[in-house]
């Protein structure tokens, strides 16, 4: 990469680190948010769904938009978004304010996120999408990662400090952004008319796309995932009387991985072996993964498969989004609000299932995970690889 693209793309992983790690750093806060407002598990389930749901309603839009207007103006509007929403967060003394916040906080990831990627497919050639694509996950890991150690380092100088810190630097963030980020986009793309449509129409619409198989292999991963995450720390507590230091030293080792991998391994495994045969080898892992931890017989084991789980996936989201870049050609936006609608529609189903089925019996989340991960080996292994790897070709620099 030339001097001025690393410039970009540190710029971009800046953004991206910023909007998760925005959410990130009020966890370690809402318990004690929510007491002093009189609320509880319900509104704490909320903050995250509302988040959420408002991505997913927002994200093809966002997508649209992006190919429509540009990635700049998107990605400036996304950065301001979250800083408002931040700053609602801080000045909320209602459990409905906050509830607002959430959902204005979900509408500027949806602005924000499609347009980091497809300006990453506009600076980057083919070949180097792969490394562009896992260095913003990895600042979208870290976020994950770092932003609850952030707030509960702040909440020690009072419980909203961590909300106004994140406020002002999402601010900050959108000023140096608006005057040094240039545009991307070389040519804007024109909406048809009946493309300006709903929700429902644009799922259709996607369906029709050649990436609709890694947009469905998204979903599922981030559903898996997202499932994975919402049981551990209390399978691990139940099964075998893990303490919250254990816990948490296990989120934090298996976010530190996925961010190693994402910077560092993940580009060369692509030019190794390509995307699509990542994808199969890496699926194959995570189903394997999810079989191991029903058997695992200690915390131990149960930690090193964990590890295993999220390397994989760590891999696969920089290589799924990369696949549906590569056969978007001129959609960048479109493709990347539809990875972004896909990617929450998994978010929302994932804890709310694997919640359910926790409390019928605690191995049902993992044998529900890799049933569903056996069906989807099956629908990879169908697609026809060697065609997609064309399609990318010809839709590329």
């Amino acid at each position: 990469m030339t001097s001025d693209q690393r410039k970009k793309l540190a710029l971009l992983m800046l953004n991206m680190f910023i909007a998760v790690g925005s959410f990130g750093i009020i966890i370690p806060i809402i318990p004690a948010y929510l007491k002093e407002i009189g609320q509880g598990g319900t509104a704490a389930g909320l903050i995250i769904a509302i988040f959420a749901f408002a991505q997913f309603l927002v994200s093809p839009v966002g997508g649209k938009w992006t190919d429509k207007y540009g990635r700049r103006p998107l990605i400036n509007i996304g950065l301001l978004t979250l800083a408002i929403s931040m700053f609602i967060f801080y000045f909320a003394d209602s459990i409905w304010l906050l509830y607002l916040s959430r959902a204005i906080g979900g509408i500027g990831c949806a602005f924000l996120i499609p347009a980091i990627f497809a300006y990453v497919a506009d600076i980057t050639t083919m070949d180097q999408r792969a490394k562009g694509n896992s260095f913003i996950s990895a600042s979208m890991s870290l976020g994950i990662v770092i932003g609850p150690g952030i707030g509960g380092f702040l909440a020690d100088f009072g419980l909203k400090t961590p909300l106004l810190v994140s406020a002002v630097v999402g601010l900050l963030a959108f000023i140096v952004s608006y005057f040094t980020l240039a545009e991307s986009q070389e040519e804007k793309v024109e909406i048809p008319q009946d493309e300006n449509s709903s929700m429902v129409k644009d799922i259709i619409l996607s369906v029709k796309k050649p990436f609709f198989i890694p947009l469905i292999i998204t979903l599922i991963m981030s559903f898996g995932l997202m499932a994975y995450e919402t049981v551990l720390g209390l399978y691990v507590d139940d099964k075998f009387g893990a303490t919250p230091q254990e816990i948490a030293f296990m989120v934090t080792s298996t976010g530190l991985v996925g961010v190693i991998m994402q910077l560092f391994v993940v580009d060369r495994l692509v030019k190794a072996i390509g995307e699509v045969n990542v994808l199969k080898l890496f699926l194959v892992v995570t189903a394997s993964g999810f079989f191991l931890s029903i058997i695992a017989g200690s915390y131990t084991m149960f930690f090193a498969i964990s590890l295993l789980i999220f390397l994989a996936t760590s891999i696969l989201r920089p290589v799924l989004t990369t696949l549906i870049s590569k056969m978007a050609g001129n959609e960048q936006g479109f493709a990347m609000g539809m990875n972004n609608a896909y990617m929450s529609i998994g978010n929302i189903m994932g804890p709310l299932l694997a919640g359910a089925l926790y409390d019928i019996d605690i191995l049902y989340p993992f044998i529900a995970g890799l049933i569903i991960l056996i069906f989807t080996i099956i629908l990879t292994f169908m697609w026809k690889g060697i065609k997609i790897q064309k399609a990318a070709l010809k839709g590329g620099h």
